[in-house]
Parts: structure tokens; C-alpha cells; sequence
């Protein structure tokens, strides 16, 4: 999905596995989003590992869904 304006941080992402799921669930609910990726391909992903692989940015009216997603996703992961 394109970039909104007025979107905030709503998560941050541990890699690109979780990043497509939530997604794809964001989708299925209609949920408007953007996935940003901290990879820089310039400097080979290098600012991946102090900032962590990204995050999912949104309306703020939609964060408490979109961390309830994250937590369900985590929660099956283990």
C-alpha cells in the first residue's frame, strides 16, 4: 500500500516474515498501512541492525488493532 499522509509508527517489525503476515492481515481487514523497511541497499542493509528490520505505519486510530495483530502473531511464532 502507498505511503499516507498522517500516518505515526504504529509497531516496529522483527523481520520480513512477520512484516508480510501482518500484511496480509492488515489487508484482509481493510486496514490502511504502510510497511517501511529500514534496508538501505546503498549501504547493505547495514541500519537494519541498530534500528531493527522496519515497522508498520498508521492512522493512530488504528494502532491498538494493529498491536493486537502483532502480539497474536508473536504469540503464535513461539
Amino acid at each position: 500500500m502507498r505511503h499516507m499522509d498522517s500516518t505515526t509508527n504504529a509497531g516496529e517489525l522483527q523481520n520480513e516474515i512477520e512484516a508480510n503476515l501482518l500484511a496480509s492481515i492488515l489487508d484482509e481487514e481493510g486496514i490502511p498501512h504502510f510497511i517501511r523497511s529500514n534496508h538501505d541497499s546503498a549501504y547493505d542493509g547495514i541500519f537494519q541492525v541498530p534500528l531493527g528490520w522496519g515497522r508498520v505505519e498508521a492512522k493512530p486510530e488504528h494502532h491498538a488493532r494493529i498491536t493486537e495483530i502483532l502480539s497474536d502473531i508473536r504469540a503464535g511464532q513461539g
